[in-house]
Formats: structure tokens, C-alpha cells, sequence
């Protein structure tokens, strides 16, 4: 028997504010006020293997085909939406999470979609995210000096040719007396991070600048970030800083791999690519990346293609994971001897036509069960010219984003 779902404008809805129903905040994915914020969960499915974006793909399409959809909003992220969250290494879990209500906006339209044979669902203005204790940071699986000696052994490795990058990733973890307050963590994240997606998937929480590929009918873009350099807070210094990076060998070389490595993947999919010819600076409010937009048309023979197969072809890329990518893989379980769970996985949010935008999961964390926790994830794309201090304190800086949020809440 067919389920319905049911999609309606809404009036005017700040997608992250305290307005919301009664069910727990699941899922969002916002950047610059626009997005999507699921509440409660209609189906959960977790999935592992190296065949597991075949297998969410299919589950996905057999719980689309399950339901009646009435749309009266259309267009991308209208209708049924499934939220995304892949692990990094295949070994470990990826969840796929269908919101049982979900409160969506952009360009100054709010739409709102719910399953179940019910009336619009009442909205009621209530403030019960809680409010989190005091923060105490602890060590993470490496110390500050271990995670530089594996530094030190990836430089050696890749002096020695057996590969060109790879990246390596330490974590911390915040823990507090009371619970975690998402909803405001989620605002915190926004209010100072507005260019980048912030996304909530099972737990998985962050503002990544990273997007590995958006599809929007035959359109396909990727954004493609290497090469870091910490912000001072002086503009003019900064603005110097910003220069330097885009004239950097080392990052420039780091920049090249994770541009060639994603725009070697999309080619077979499309029929013309754009790369540009050099990278623009990123500015955000901690750091300046080296960044790409690689974008490209889909061609005939793949139009039929949907975002699982790009995601599948997509990652991991050299700027997660290194190049060739095969012996940045060994390399990672020989040195880094972390799991990172869905730490630099794909994640976003899917809708019934296969189109979607998903990211990288950088600049987030992972909370506990009982949201009393958070383990944060930082990482950097090791080069021959690496030094393991400046690495180190680039790592640094990658985890502000998170730390900062979480100590001002």
C-alpha cells in the first residue's frame, strides 16, 4: 500500500530557528539561510561494503516507490528527500535517514513536506533545544607528538616515490555535563560560517566548505579545496597571507592533485568539462583555502547516470584521501591508525529523481548516543615539501570551526 507525501508552501520559515514541531531535529543541510531541516525519521537504513552506494541507491529507490507523492512546490529538494551520510573507508557504517517531516527553503520560498494521510502539521513555537554545560577537552587517539612523527613517516614515503600525497587525519573529543545543544550548535555553525554547508545527519554535525558534487538534472559541479593557510584576523596581513597562497609550490602541488583527481573521475560522465586554469583563494572566517569549481554536462550515454554513481566515482578523492589513491588508502591504515567513521565521507541530501547535492564531512564531529559528547575530526593533505609542525598547526585551525562553536554555545 502506497504512502503519501505531501508537499505545501509555507509561509515565511527561517529554516534554523526554534520554530519546529515536537519531534527530535534529525537531519539539515543549510548554507547562507537556505536548506533543508528534517524532523523524526520514517525509514533509517545503515549499510556497509564496498558495494554500499549500489545498495543505498536501491534501497532508496524501492522507499520512493513505495509512496504517493503529491507535490504542488517541484523542484530540487522538494518532495521526498533522503539524507545521506557515507562513511570514509568502506568497512564501516553509512546512514541513510528519510525525515518523517521536513522544512525546506530558497530564494526566499519555504515549502514544508510530511508522510502520512494528515493535514499539514501544526508548527508551534517552542524553544526546547537545551542549553550545554561547560565544555572540558580531551587528547584524542593521537598525540600532538605521534600524529607529527606519522607526519614525518608520509613525507619520507613520499620522497621515496611510492606516492605523491596522502592525508592524515587526527581528532579530539568535548565532552559536557549535559547534553549537546544541537539546534543551537547548527545556529552557531551558521551565523559564522554562512558560505559553507552545514549539515546534521544521524549525529554527523558540521560546516564543511567542501562540496564533491552537486547534480541538478544534467548539471554537474564539484568544488575541490587543497592548500590551507591560517587567517590572522588583520585584514592586510591576511590579504598578503592570501597572495602567498596562491603563488605556493607546496600548495599548488597539493591543489593540482585533488582538482586532476576529481576531474579525472567526472570525465568518462561528461561530455565537456570546465576546469580553470588556476584556483581562486576561499576566504573564510578562520582559514583561506585553494579552491576549484569543476563543473560539466552530463553526455548521452550517461544522462541516465543519477548522483550515486558520481558519488561512487567521486570518492574518495585526493584531497580526503591522497594519490594514487590506492596507496594513499595503505598508507592511512598503516600511519593514522584512527577510524574515522564518516569523517571525510560523502554527505547531503538526495531527492526522488536522483539529483543532489553532497559534500565532504570536514570541519564536523560525530556526537555520542547521549549527545553528552563530541568527537572532531581535522585533517591535512601531506606533500614532499610537509613540514609536520606547520601541518600540525594547520590541523589547528581546521578544528576551530567546530571548537569555537562548541565552547560558545
Amino acid at each position: 500500500m502506497s504512502v503519501l507525501i505531501t508537499t505545501e508552501i509555507l509561509g515565511e520559515h527561517p529554516v534554523l530557528t526554534s520554530v519546529n514541531t515536537k519531534l527530535d531535529l534529525v537531519n539539515a543541510w543549510v548554507r547562507s539561510g537556505d536548506g533543508l531541516v528534517g524532523f523524526g525519521e520514517y525509514k533509517k537504513f545503515e549499510v556497509k561494503g564496498e558495494n554500499r552506494f549500489k545498495e543505498a541507491k536501491t534501497w532508496w529507490e524501492d522507499r520512493v516507490s513505495e509512496l504517493k507523492i503529491q507535490n504542488n512546490v517541484h523542484g530540487s529538494g522538494t518532495g521526498p528527500i533522503l539524507f545521506s551520510s557515507f562513511s570514509f573507508d568502506p568497512n564501516e557504517i553509512s546512514v541513510l535517514v528519510i525525515p518523517e517531516i521536513l522544512i525546506g527553503q530558497k530564494n526566499g520560498k519555504s515549502w514544508i513536506t510530511w508522510i502520512g494521510d494528515v493535514k499539514q502539521p501544526n508548527l508551534e513555537k517552542i524553544n526546547t533545544a537545551p542549553v550545554s554545560g561547560e565544555i572540558k577537552w580531551q587528547e584524542g587517539s593521537i598525540s600532538e607528538q605521534a600524529w607529527q612523527s606519522q607526519v614525518s613517516s608520509a613525507i619520507n614515503a613520499i620522497k621515496s616515490n611510492k606516492l605523491e600525497k596522502v592525508v592524515l587525519a587526527r581528532d579530539i573529543t568535548a565532552t559536557s555535563k549535559t547534553e549537546i545543544g544541537v539546534r543551537s550548535l547548527l545556529q552557531r555553525l551558521e551565523i559564522e560560517y554562512p558560505s559553507t554547508w552545514i549539515f546534521l545527519v544521524d549525529g554527523l554535525i558540521g560546516a564543511t566548505p567542501e562540496l564533491l558534487v552537486r547534480l541538478s538534472k544534467s548539471l554537474v559541479t564539484s568544488r575541490v579545496l587543497a592548500g590551507t593557510i591560517r587567517k590572522t584576523g588583520n585584514e592586510d596581513r591576511d590579504l598578503t597571507l592570501a597572495a602567498s597562497l596562491a603563488k605556493s609550490s607546496k600548495d599548488l602541488e597539493e591543489h593540482e592533485y585533488a582538482v586532476r583527481s576529481v576531474a579525472d573521475a567526472l570525465a568518462p560522465f561528461c561530455s565537456s568539462t570546465n576546469v580553470p586554469e588556476a584556483p581562486f583563494v576561499l576566504h573564510l572566517s578562520n582559514v583561506m583555502h585553494l579552491a576549484t569549481d569543476v563543473t560539466g554536462v552530463l553526455n548521452d550515454s550517461a544522462k541516465q547516470s543519477d548522483i550515486f554513481t558520481l558519488i561512487e566515482q567521486l570518492h574518495p578523492s585526493a584531497a580526503v584521501c591522497g594519490t594514487p589513491a590506492l596507496e594513499a588508502k595503505k598508507l592511512i591504515v598503516e600511519l593514522e591508525q584512527m577510524n574515522r567513521q564518516r569523517y571525510a565521507g560523502p554527505v547531503g541530501w538526495i531527492d526522488a529523481n536522483n539529483d543532489g547535492e553532497i559534500a565532504i564531512a570536514l570541519r564536523c564531529g560525530q556526537l555520542s548516543n547521549d549527545r553528552n559528547s563530541i568527537r572532531i575530526f581535522a585533517g591535512c593533505g601531506i606533500v614532499a615539501g610537509s613540514d609536520p609542525a606547520t601541518e600540525f598547526a594547520e590541523s589547528q585551525a581546521k578544528l576551530m570551526p567546530m571548537r569555537t562553536a562548541l565552547e560558545t554555545l
